[in-house]
């Protein structure tokens, strides 16, 4: 048994970033479903990006508070076995969301006079509900044998283990890892080249006058378009790479390693941070937040309002 005074902190702690999850992407679901202003295509992958990290919150973090504070499983065999495929599942449906808003973002900046043509919302709603799909499938078929038994493992009553083997974890590992990192970095380095070859296309159509004002303004532009993408990538593989490190290293994934609970929970605090970095970037957020908050939401047409 734990000594109570780490205990109580370990529960405090954690449910601390339980609530700022659940609050977080709470916001931002609220915001994108009460603003008309905010349907757009974009928006709405920024909105299932949000529930997937919202029922993380809800469904994940306190059965692994639960998991990492207590020495025995308390929740049966059956919660045992669904505790895994709905973390993974909705792990898978969140890293789904970000690759299809790097795909979003790359048709923006790249090609915009097709955007609209060709990121509809029809075709945005059908990726998502794929997206959704193949990620309760493919984890379904990865703890298969887990659902069948999910006491197999067990040394003893009241355990939970589940070991995903090498060749099951290889396969996750290049999937849901490696696929959508590959992705995401091409896609943003695309971008981010894209962005620096407009700023400086404009720059060279201006008087010689204005030409130092728009220096700055391209530098700037320059500057921003790196951060982005820095943070985007350096959070995604930071949260994930400690989790796939027994793949990459030729080793079956077990919940009974001792490493287990703090690499799990470094995945899942990536939910926490999703709504930081996709979302506080809105001016329109901050925004939003001042109308929840102070409950104008609640007035007679304030989904009508410029949220811009």
């Amino acid at each position: 048994m734990r000594p109570r005074a780490e205990a109580l902190l370990l529960y405090t702690l954690l449910s601390s970033v339980t609530l700022l999850t659940v609050a977080l992407n709470l916001l931002v679901i609220i915001s994108i479903s009460h603003f008309r202003q905010l349907h757009t295509p974009t928006n709405l992958l920024l909105l299932s990006l949000a529930v997937s990290d919202l029922l993380v919150g809800l469904l994940v973090m306190p059965v692994e508070t639960l998991r990492f504070i207590e020495t025995c499983w308390l929740l049966g065999d059956l919660m045992c076995a669904l505790s895994y495929i709905i973390g993974f599942t909705l792990t898978s449906a969140s890293v789904g969301n970000m690759v299809l808003i790097s795909i979003d973002r790359y048709v923006a900046i790249c090609y915009p006079l097709q955007y609209h043509n060709k990121i509809t919302r029809g075709r945005v709603e059908v990726s998502v509900c794929l997206c959704w799909a193949c990620s309760l499938l493919y984890n379904g078929l990865i703890l298969k044998d887990h659902l069948r038994h999910p006491d197999r493992y067990n040394s003893c009553h009241g355990e939970c283990v589940v070991v995903i083997t090498y060749v099951s974890g290889t396969v996750d590992l290049v999937l849901t890892f490696i696929g959508p990192c590959s992705v995401i970095l091409i896609l943003y380095m695309r971008v981010f080249v894209v962005a620096v070859s407009q700023a400086r296309a404009m720059q060279s159509h201006i008087t010689a006058v204005a030409a130092g004002k728009v220096t700055v303004t391209a530098k700037k532009s320059e500057k921003k378009a790196a951060r982005t993408l820095g943070v985007v990538i350096l959070v995604f593989l930071l949260t994930f790479c400690p989790y796939y490190y027994p793949s990459l290293a030729g080793q079956d994934i077990s919940n009974s390693a001792s490493s287990w609970a703090v690499v799990s929970w470094m995945l899942y605090f990536n939910s926490c941070l999703n709504p930081l970095i996709y979302a506080f970037f809105y001016p329109w957020f901050r925004k939003a937040i001042k109308f929840i908050i102070t409950l104008r939401i609640l007035e007679q047409d304030s989904c009508q309002t410029n949220i811009f």
